[in-house]
């Protein structure tokens, strides 16, 4: 018997919370990825570990919120809770691993294709990983095809998106990018959701021992979502993330009055009998070059009589 699936219980409330959650950890993971390629003196393992977690949790986020508006008219639905923890840590990981190849290795062709590979292989392991999660009273099949189609956009996606990371470096530029690689994770999740088809089993429904969608996912999204605005908080509070590192060089000494290259030599009075040397004739060749004495005052008049110093 075939089930009745749809993705779609909520209308468009939750497409729309998992494409805002994809785009603002893809935002944070390029910021925190800048920052450790573009400043040398900042913490690289700590700001790419952080910006893979950020990525990750939001990918991961942005699957399970979608999942929420995920029915089958049929049967009820639950999760198995250590799959779904597993998912979330197979996320982190996979992200992490494309992060810090990129992030050390650079963007050269062989290591974006092999960073992009393995990241996007792991963001659909995840995808199916928290479809095998769902228990109902049925299994459920997938069109290859389809399938296949969906671990190309999460490679395609996860190539461009390491691809940004390390080399856009405005904000707006990096915003932009976020919001692409938001479209193209959202589009990979549903796109892998067209394949799913249900088949059910005809005799009644045994005791399922995961939980319901309500007591397990919006408990489990807490975490992830409260882990995402402390890291915005992070890039917040960081102004080279938010200007860029160029734009921050400039505003930060914009204003800053110039220093003189060398200090000018003083002019050289005190001796009326010594002659003045200007600060630009300091070259050898002026000391033995004879300058004029001081001319000769003209006397102070005070009334009939003159006085001359």
């Amino acid at each position: 018997m075939q089930g009745t699936v749809d993705g779609f219980s909520y209308g468009a409330v939750t497409p729309v919370a998992a494409y805002v959650m994809a785009c603002l950890g893809a935002a944070l993971g390029l910021r925190c990825v800048v920052r450790s390629v573009y400043n040398e003196q900042s913490w690289k393992p700590g700001w790419l570990a952080l910006g893979a977690a950020s990525i990750g949790c939001g990918i991961w986020t942005m699957h399970f919120i979608a999942m929420i508006g995920f029915r089958v008219k049929e049967s009820e639905i639950h999760y198995d809770v250590g799959l779904t923890v597993l998912s979330l840590v197979v996320a982190v990981t996979v992200v992490g691993v494309g992060v810090f190849a990129v992030g050390y290795r650079g963007v050269s062709t062989a290591s974006l294709c092999a960073a992009g590979c393995v990241t996007g292989l792991g963001v659909a392991a995840m995808h199916y990983l928290g479809m095998a999660a769902i228990q109902l009273n049925g299994y459920i099949r997938y069109d290859l095809a389809v399938v296949a189609l969906s671990v190309g956009i999460a490679i395609g996606a996860a190539t461009a998106a390491l691809w940004a990371a390390v080399s856009i470096r405005g904000f707006l530029t990096s915003l932009g990018a976020s919001l692409v690689m938001g479209v193209a994770v959202s589009g990979m999740h549903y796109t892998g959701m067209a394949a799913v088809g249900v088949h059910l089993h005809t005799s009644a429904p045994g005791t399922f021992t995961g939980e319901s969608p309500t007591s397990i996912l919006l408990p489990m999204l807490i975490g992830p979502v409260i882990f995402l605005l402390l890291a915005g908080v992070v890039v917040m509070f960081d102004p080279m993330l938010v200007l860029g590192e160029g734009d921050w060089d400039r505003s930060a000494t914009r204003g800053r009055r110039r220093e003189p290259d060398a200090p000018r030599q003083p002019w050289s009075a005190d001796r009326p009998d010594v002659p003045l040397q200007h600060p630009e004739d300091d070259s050898p060749e002026s000391l033995f070059t004879p300058r004029p004495r001081h001319p000769e005052p003209r006397p102070h008049r005070t009334g009939d009589r003159a006085q001359r110093w």
